[in-house]
């Protein structure tokens, strides 16, 4: 076996295990394809339950990373029973409420659609009962030498470990272990909401974007909704402000924050700025922050990370799928080397480095397409392949 997960009281047991810290798509692919492989892994995971909290929304799941990590998983049965029909259908408006460029789903592009809710379910209920502790938030990790480490909770006995695996986000708690990146806000943060039954009670909205998703976007600001089950638009807006001036507005105060964010979007149609004026949840701030383009760090002992604690970017639809990916190309890794974990995670990390940090550069440009000076036109040429004849 390749790791341990003990507490750290019982130095007689010998159980060994993978341990995982966070129960994301990324921790839970990685569980998952270890237990196809029929390698025990414990995921800790700090929210106190699968329910604690709603899951985001709907992801494409591409071909070359997501799909292929689910069929790693053995999953692609469940996830295919989930997709959203349609979802992949697109527009452009312009603040007018024009269209500016549209695209159909016709079942071919490749990249369904799927809430993340669900696609974590799938995945949970694929798992071990047990495998996922919940209510295990980390605290502290301390290194032992030999590659071993120990973990303390919030609540619980602490736990060692010979192979730990960050799979706690943005802000892990594992990193510092490897790395002192911190992650550093981009310069936009996107603003939350979600319309309801919106066929019914918001019908122009409903309307505006379509069957799939739909962005209308000027330099340094933009709308982004997408439909979701059951007539749900959730919808990002995008504002490349200072922190400082997200700090002015009151978010504990729905009312006045959804004022002053509308504010940035007078003139616009109605259809569209219904998307934030007529949220029927309170606006939620979400900050975009990223690590370094091509974060690395060097070899050390019994750890590592995989998903936004290695390598967080700026969002380009590409997070969830590489968060996927890297737990089922890690998980490989362990299943080929029996008794040499390090030389699985360097196999693992000499590939995960370059993957990501292409990727990284990739979302670099498309926040320049859709933020930048030539936006909306810059993101539009990207879809109709205009941009490569230029």
């Amino acid at each position: 076996m390749t790791a341990t997960a003990t507490p750290a009281t019982d130095t007689s047991a010998t159980d060994t295990h993978v341990t995982i810290i966070g129960a994301g798509l990324g921790g839970l692919t990685l569980a998952r394809v270890l237990h196809v492989h029929h390698i025990p892994a414990t995921v800790y995971e700090a929210e106190p339950s699968e329910r604690a909290r709603t899951q985001g929304g709907q992801l494409d799941m591409h071909e070359h990373n997501g799909q292929a990590a689910l069929a790693a998983a053995g999953l692609t049965e469940e996830f295919r029973a989930a997709i959203h029909e349609g979802g992949e259908a697109l527009r452009a408006l312009a603040p007018d409420g024009s269209v500016l460029y549209e695209e159909a789903d016709d079942g071919t592009g490749g990249r369904p659609e799927v809430l993340r809710g669900d696609l974590r379910r799938i995945l949970l209920d694929s798992l071990p009962e047990g495998t996922v502790q919940w209510g295990r938030k980390l605290t502290g990790v301390r290194p032992l030498g030999g590659g071993r480490h120990e973990l303390t909770f919030a609540e619980g006995p602490a736990v060692t470990t010979g192979l730990l695996v960050g799979a706690d986000g943005a802000w892990s708690k594992v990193r510092p272990l490897l790395s002192d990146a911190v992650p550093a806000y981009v310069g936009t943060s996107y603003v939350e909401t979600y319309l309801y039954d919106a066929d019914t009670r918001h019908p122009a909205a409903a309307k505006a974007v379509g069957g799939g998703g739909m962005f209308s976007l000027l330099p340094g600001k933009g709308i982004q909704a997408h439909r979701e089950s059951g007539g749900t638009l959730h919808t990002y807006v995008a504002l490349s402000k200072p922190q400082e001036w997200f700090a002015g507005a009151d978010f504990t105060d729905p009312a006045a924050a959804t004022a002053l964010v509308a504010r940035e979007f007078d003139g616009w149609a109605p259809e569209l700025t219904a998307l934030i004026t007529d949220g029927e949840t309170p606006p939620v701030l979400r900050p975009l922050h990223a690590l370094p383009n091509g974060h690395r760090w060097d070899r050390v002992p019994g750890v590592t990370l995989v998903g936004d604690a290695a390598h967080l970017m700026i969002p380009s639809g590409e997070g969830a799928n590489l968060a996927m990916f890297d737990g089922a190309e890690l998980a490989r890794s362990i299943a080929a080397h029996p008794g040499d974990p390090e030389a699985a995670l360097a196999e693992y990390e000499q590939a995960m480095f370059p993957r990501s940090a292409e990727e990284a550069e990739e979302a670099v440009l498309l926040y320049d397409r859709m933020y930048g000076p030539a936006a909306p036109q810059s993101l539009i040429d990207m879809f109709t392949g205009a941009e490569q004849t230029r």
